[in-house]
């Protein structure tokens, strides 16, 4: 165990909280859907530095659904441009479910990429290339989401096939109605278009896209990331273009629920009905969930109470500020390397057994996050000690400091010594602290008596050390 796997502990507890929950039931209008264990419950989170939690069923395999709808929008708004795009497919919540016939009056187009009738206009915008099919473009993009080749459940694919009828009913209606992005881009003089039947295939393939909840929440981080993969380091899509589809998501990525949504947990959002539920906090994290029964709206029963409850207990709701990314952890090494160690000997191969992590600003829970990472590396060995330099954070929320002291006692609790600069109390008096890590936490003014007291105490009373000597 690590400090930061006071994160674990938090889905953790979600799991435990909600996986009782027995409302909804599992998908039952794509026969393949219905075969879904009930039981499964899965969530994880990744942050912006590739940092992933997971807890439950994280790791289960199930089709991405409708939740590969911002991707693949991601995809034409990078080939096409947000004008192009613009053109075929609104962005205005439609207020209505996710299978709704929603076009609008005088263009035929509909309401938004995250209903059907938009998601397959969305779709049928990406063209073959080469040898690369406009299928193949899709799966290599939703790929590059995850950080990993992605694949096709081919049964899910089938039983959607079989019973996609009105997708393609509303395929037809959309080129009736004078949209040509159902039959693909406006086709030159004397080309036929493309056969609405093609166009809805693809996007049946699409949805049936294989997922676990890992790779979601790597995907939400990704958009949340600006485009940038956070474990691969790739740009799947510019700033711009994720930016875009945030905002998307926000507004109408949980459909007929959106506005609920956003003023409750206050992030972009996508649902989709194998049970997969994903959001994104801009310049913190990506969230995801998958358990299979679903409300009325299709949205995972317990996915939606589990992301609310996190949302609102670690008030990651998007209006609030969050730290700056990055600007967190300013030194994260080991009292070996800095100017004040000894010069060599024993006393300088203690120092090197001392972690120090220097925090700054303002600590939410992401920032919290960050520093209990760095902790973890901030040392050789998990028997060494480690300081936390707090004097240029200038103030902790409620729930940064909880996740401070739980992952201050996990170290603890490992065996890891651990002490803080800390003239201010950010991390609260001594006896909130004693409560919450069960132990006393040593306290110093200055890194350099921090330090030397770690020495000390890894030193032992026999230890060779001048300052222990003394």
């Amino acid at each position: 165990m690590t400090a930061s796997d006071a994160v674990t502990d938090v889905l953790r507890g979600l799991h435990a909280r909600f996986g009782g929950l027995r409302d909804g039931r599992p998908a039952s209008y794509i026969p393949q859907l219905a075969s879904a264990d009930p039981d499964d419950f899965g969530l994880a989170l990744v942050s912006m530095d590739g940092h992933c939690y997971s807890a439950g069923a994280a790791g289960t395999p199930f089709t991405l659904q409708s939740v590969s709808k911002p991707f693949v929008y991601a995809l034409a708004l990078s080939s096409l441009g947000l004008d192009e795009v613009g053109r075929w497919v609104g962005a205005e919540p439609s207020g209505e479910a996710f299978n709704a016939i929603s076009l609008e009056p005088g263009t035929g187009r509909p309401a938004n990429a995250m209903v059907n009738a938009g998601a397959i206009v969305t779709t049928a915008l990406i063209a073959a290339t080469g040898r690369a099919s406009a299928f193949r473009r899709v799966l290599t993009c939703l790929s590059r989401f995850a950080g990993r080749p992605l694949d096709v459940d081919e049964e899910v694919y089938a039983s959607e096939a079989a019973t996609g009828d009105r997708n393609r009913a509303l395929a037809y209606l959309l080129r009736s109605a004078g949209a040509p992005p159902a039959a693909g881009p406006p086709p030159a003089a004397g080309v036929p278009p493309v056969d609405p039947v093609a166009a809805v295939d693809t996007y049946f393939r699409q949805c049936a896209v294989r997922v676990t909840a890992v790779d979601l929440a790597v995907m939400a981080a990704t958009l949340a990331h600006g485009g940038v993969n956070p474990l691969t380091g790739e740009a799947v899509v510019s700033a711009e273009v994720a930016a875009r589809v945030l905002a998307v998501m926000a507004t109408c990525g949980m459909y007929d629920a959106s506005g609920e949504w956003l003023l409750r947990v206050g992030l972009p959002a996508k649902s989709g009905v194998s049970g997969g539920l994903i959001a994104a906090g801009p310049a913190r994290f990506g969230l995801a969930a998958y358990s299979p029964p679903l409300d009325a709206a299709g949205t995972s029963v317990r996915g939606r109470a589990a992301l609310g409850a996190l949302s609102e207990e670690l008030g990651l709701h998007l209006m609030r500020n969050p730290a700056l990314p990055g600007s967190t952890v300013t030194l994260a090494t080991t009292a070996d390397v800095l100017p004040s160690a000894p010069p060599g000997g024993p006393e300088r191969a203690l120092h090197a057994r001392v972690g120090i992590v220097v925090a700054q600003g303002a600590l939410d829970f992401t920032a919290a996050e960050r520093v209990l990472h760095a902790l973890d590396r901030s040392g050789p060995e998990r028997t060494g000690a480690v300081v936390l330099d707090l004097r240029e954070v200038t103030g902790v929320d409620a729930l940064a400091l909880a996740t401070l002291h739980a992952g201050l006692a996990r170290l603890a609790g490992d065996g890891r010594r651990a002490a803080v600069v800390d003239p201010d109390d950010r991390l609260g008096p001594p006896d909130l602290v004693r409560e919450r890590t069960g132990r006393d936490l040593p306290r110093f003014g200055s890194r350099a008596e921090a330090v030397e007291r770690c020495a000390q105490a890894l030193a032992g009373p026999d230890g060779p050390d001048r300052a222990a000597r003394s």
